[in-house]
């Protein structure tokens, strides 16, 4: 069979995944046209990219987050197809339809499965048909307060409230006992409203000693394969800082188990292109849990492109062309360990206050087994309508110990002038006792910069 190939695709996104794409794209021979805000004139992707095009001003909503400013790019340079990246319109749903609409294909997943994977009461729902594991708690959406009440007396408290439409960590909030329920209920209900035009909510048992692992899947709508697991628990308020694969704590057993409950929802969906299935594992029972599907490519993607030497990238955008899978789950092989950690330019010392500016120098690592997915260069000016996030630092070693040892060597080599960011505490993080044990859950980053509070009195 003839392998099929798209000659041209619009990229609506910026920094880093921009870039990362333009790459794929110079390498499979297809012309990338780049569509960008004002504020990113002068970026590095707007240089690499074949062509580019300016959508709107620096405003997000009135450019990146602007679907009719991006479907008339699209149309006008005769694209084949769009590629959202991750955050702005990647998991939109009325975009994704208005490509469908439009003739333009859409690099990722249709309109409908978007959809359904992106309401969390319908996907525990979809994950329950395809016999995988959700966390106990409401059927549905909770509509009042006799609902909740009956649910939490089936599960206990503690309880965690969740807004449907939810992500990124907001919408959630954790209730202890029966006295604030009507609160805590009400307050979400008008939070969840105003943030993502939807009032829904629902609930789930309240698990206090949990690890988040996640399985990075693609499928080419037919047939699925997992790319094997990314353990994601080094968060700070419900994001992201250390992604790492394989897992520290998983067996063979466990990590199956996990893979094909994701397979398993993949099929159950139909599910096109690449995706990941987010899990919490109970440290206590050691057992999983399904949570939620991104629909999309996740910033921590490098971490399973470095244990199977696979591009997700050229993946995407070989089943956006309408081509099957090129390899089965026999192809892929998980070989050492990988870590990946998010550098923002951000204060840690200033709780994390955004730090945008000019980068006076800059001086990226390198050697063996090292990554570095960045848009900056020395005089680049960060600008501070957008993420903090100015990279990403991914590793690789034979083991856990030797990666993050390469890690420490490769964030201690990195030197960034001008700005402030967070490789250091990445580095503090990495280095500490309880990360280097492997030990820990959700609250491991709190506690540990509460440690580090109480030092410095």
């Amino acid at each position: 069979m003839t392998s099929k190939q798209l000659n041209s695709i619009l990229i609506a996104n910026r920094g880093e995944i921009a870039l990362r794409i333009i790459r794929a794209c110079k390498e499979l021979g297809i012309t990338s046209v780049l569509a960008y805000s004002e504020a990113d004139r002068g970026s590095l992707p707007v240089k690499l990219a074949d062509r580019a095009v300016c959508i709107g001003p620096a405003s997000a909503a009135k450019s990146y987050q602007d679907p009719r400013a991006i479907i008339s790019a699209a149309l006008a340079f005769k694209v084949d197809a769009i590629h959202p990246g991750y955050g702005f319109l990647a998991e939109n749903p009325d975009f994704a339809e208005m490509c469908e609409t439009e003739g333009v294909g859409f690099v990722g997943p249709t309109s409908s499965i978007i959809r359904s994977m992106g309401d969390k009461i319908q996907a525990k729902k979809i994950a329950r048909r395809a016999g995988v594991p959700t966390v106990p708690g409401s059927d549905g959406a909770i509509a009042e307060h006799a609902e909740a009440v009956a649910v939490a007396n089936d599960v206990g408290y503690p309880l965690l409230i969740k807004a449907s439409a939810g992500g990124g960590g907001r919408g959630m909030r954790v209730v202890e006992s029966a006295e604030t329920l009507e609160r805590d209920l009400s307050e979400i209900m008008a939070e969840a409203e105003t943030a993502f035009g939807d009032r829904s909510v629902y609930l789930e048992r309240y698990l206090t000693d949990i690890r988040h692992i996640e399985i990075q899947v693609v499928s080419d709508g037919q047939s699925t394969v997992h790319l094997g697991e990314r353990d994601c628990t080094a968060q700070r308020r419900n994001q992201k800082l250390v992604e790492e694969g394989p897992s520290p704590v998983l067996d063979e057993e466990l990590r199956k188990s996990l893979a094909d409950a994701a397979v398993a929802l993949c099929q159950e969906v139909g599910y096109r292109n690449a995706g990941t299935v987010e899990f919490v594992f109970d440290n206590i029972e050691r057992k999983y849990y399904f949570i939620e599907m991104n629909t999309r490519i996740q910033v921590e993607h490098p971490v399973s492109e470095m244990i199977t030497g696979i591009d997700l990238i050229k993946l995407q955008l070989e089943i956006a062309a309408g081509n099957p899978l090129p390899l089965t789950q026999d192809d892929i092989h998980i070989r050492g360990h990988a870590i990946e950690c998010r550098i923002n330019a951000e204060d840690p010392s200033k709780g994390f206050m955004p730090r945008p500016g000019r980068v006076e120098s800059f001086r990226a690592p390198g050697g063996f087994g090292v990554r570095l997915d960045t848009h900056i260069e020395t005089g680049y000016v960060i600008p501070p309508f957008y993420d903090s996030m100015i990279g990403k630092l991914i590793v690789w070693g034979n083991d856990r110990e030797e990666a993050i040892s390469r890690a420490l060597r490769a964030l201690q080599e990195m030197q960034v002038e001008g700005v402030t960011t967070t490789a250091g505490f990445q580095a503090s993080i990495l280095d500490s006792g309880v990360f280097r044990s492997g030990d820990f859950n959700t609250a491991f980053v709190a506690k540990f910069l509460e440690s580090q509070a109480a030092s410095d009195l």
